[in-house]
């Protein structure tokens, strides 16, 4: 498996080594003891959690407040999405600051998002079905939504008439009212 630190370096983008022949192809979608190693620190998934939208649908910006936060391991199984990561560590050299990338499910590519991190993504393709593994637990209570179209943050989300998302997601708090990570 090879991987890229992005722009903020904790952010990770693997990318698999995919076998393809006559039948079809094969690749390893997750192997714990190499990703263990790439990160020089073992990290526990407890849960899968799969999303199947349609294209134009943004879900994020989420987060989990302490001590329910979670990283998490992004995939696309079909489809393809733009896929945004906001670094809420108040202590970081790159607080506030974001970093984009698509995935797609013809390349495999995943994101490592450690805690710490707003996540977020918007479907391109008609539609997308996207699984992430998460270190902690769902816990509504200590979920925050960021709202996707905060000025501070200025994402340059790709132009997109007609966003789908959820009312919760309409209502998310601006950034600047957020209560940070201090690490």
């Amino acid at each position: 498996m090879k991987y890229t630190h992005l722009k903020i370096k904790d952010i990770l983008l693997l990318e698999p080594d995919i076998f393809r022949d006559e039948r079809g192809s094969f690749y390893e979608g997750f192997n714990q003891k190499e990703f263990d190693k790439i990160l020089g620190k073992k990290i526990s998934f407890v849960q899968d959690n799969y999303s199947n939208s349609k294209k134009n649908t943004l879900r994020g910006l989420h987060f989990q407040i302490p001590p329910k936060s979670q990283g998490k391991l992004v995939q696309v199984l079909q489809g393809e999405i733009f896929d945004v990561v906001v670094d809420l560590r108040k202590r970081s050299s790159t607080f506030g600051s974001y970093v984009t990338q698509k995935l797609d499910s013809v390349t495999k590519k995943q994101l490592w998002i450690p805690e710490g991190f707003a996540h977020g993504f918007l479907v391109l393709s008609d539609s997308a079905e996207v699984m992430y593994k998460t270190t902690d637990f769902y816990h509504p209570n200590s979920e925050i939504s960021i709202i996707w179209n905060d000025p501070i943050l200025a994402i340059n989300w790709p132009k997109c008439p007609n966003i789908l998302m959820s009312d919760k997601d309409k209502k998310g708090s601006v950034f600047l009212d957020i209560n940070y990570f201090n690490s």
